[in-house]
């Protein structure tokens, strides 16, 4: 085994998967398979002798959580790298993940690709997250960002994206523009700017101008 290969192991409970993973890795030079285990106390067990660099656990096991199981590889090694497998793409759940110092998160099914892109990333940036985890992430955040205003500044906010007078937002909103006027200053003290421009500037940021475009 080259010096430079990278050992992994994984951890899940769906044998008819087992074949699959070591198809993969057997395609790969620079990443090797120790084994493949069907729960957390087999692959423990076994830690010692495998030492490896990469494990993967599946974040549903039989009885027991995948990321609640994160500290106990910690406590056998601080540094390896731990990336969780899950059939959900759940915000929380992800996030919970990360807080347990998880290094990856990837759905599944997990593809030939999908698998040596993760095991890439976390070789060279030591985190990774497959691309629907990521547009999860984004989209959660735009969500989130959309919050901080009620939804009648945000019904202000798509319209002046779309370059809207105050006058034709009054129209639009059946209110008066003194009222559309109270919002706006809502909104540019929300963003911390000044100015229609300004806020503009800030929404486009924070992705409204393409949303509302």
């Amino acid at each position: 085994m080259s010096i430079n290969t990278l050992k992994s192991i994984v951890i899940d409970n769906d044998r008819s998967l087992h074949n699959t993973y070591r198809e993969y890795f057997d395609m790969f030079l620079e990443y090797s398979l120790g084994d493949i285990y069907a729960s957390v106390e087999e692959a423990l067990k076994a830690y010692d002798t495998q030492s490896p660099d990469i494990v993967f656990i599946e974040e549903s096991l039989n009885g027991e959580c995948g990321i609640e199981c994160i500290q106990r590889f910690r406590q056998k090694d601080a540094n390896v790298k731990i990336i969780m497998l899950s059939g959900r793409n759940d915000f929380d759940l992800v996030k919970k993940a990360f807080k347990n110092n998880a290094n990856g998160y990837l759905s599944k099914p997990v593809s030939e690709r999908k698998l040596y892109n993760a095991l890439e990333s976390i070789k060279n940036d030591g985190a990774t997250m497959s691309n629907d985890i990521i547009s999860l992430f984004i989209a959660t955040f735009q969500r989130k960002s959309r919050d901080i205003f009620s939804e009648r500044e945000n019904q202000v906010i798509d319209l002046l994206c779309q370059g809207a007078t105050y006058k034709s937002i009054a129209e639009k909103l059946f209110v008066t523009a003194s009222a559309v006027n109270f919002h706006v200053q809502n909104i540019y003290l929300k963003l911390d700017v000044n100015s229609k421009s300004e806020a503009l500037l800030k929404l486009q940021q924070l992705d409204y101008v393409e949303k509302a475009a």
